[in-house]
């Protein structure tokens, strides 16, 4: 048999899986960028950052060490790569 594709939600619930604990970008609707580790996430798209750069234009503006950004902020966020 054959096994029906993930639902959105099971996808979802894996991406999330898949990118805590990793470094992420975190658009927000402002056009702030986030740049952190991903600590938390829950359902209403709150996050919670350790590691966190802020940047405004692309320009590295504020270091935060630990930084809460709330769900209905939020653009979009995405998987960053580790800079070597």
């Amino acid at each position: 048999m054959s096994s029906a594709p993930p639902s959105r939600k099971e996808a979802l619930t894996s991406f999330i899986q898949q990118i805590h604990g990793r470094p992420v970008v975190v658009k927000l609707n402002s056009g702030v960028d986030y740049r952190g580790v991903l600590a938390c996430l829950d359902g209403y798209m709150n996050i919670a950052l350790e590691q966190t750069e802020e940047y405004v234009n692309g320009q590295l503006k504020n270091k935060y060490g630990d930084a809460f950004i709330r769900g209905n902020n939020v653009l979009y966020i995405s998987t960053q790569k580790r800079k070597l």
